[in-house]
């Protein structure tokens, strides 16, 4: 049972780490086209991020489909 809950919760870090790189390289340009993301900035954004993928990539669909 507690190899189970170790795959999944290494599962959830790692896709949290790919949508919280893809958030602070690409996504976030998108959201806020209007601001300039320095690399301190980024670094901020990336645990919050990564911790909080599946908002994001809800997010990050919505806004995508709110697109002309």
């Amino acid at each position: 049972m507690s190899t189970v809950l170790l795959a999944a919760l290494a599962l959830y870090v790692a896709a949290g780490v790919v949508t919280g790189a893809a958030f602070v390289t690409v996504g976030a340009a998108r959201f806020a086209h209007h601001m300039t993301f320095t690399l301190p900035a980024r670094l901020v954004l990336f645990p919050g991020a990564a911790l909080l993928w599946p908002y994001v990539l809800y997010r990050w669909r919505r806004a995508r489909s709110d697109e002309p």
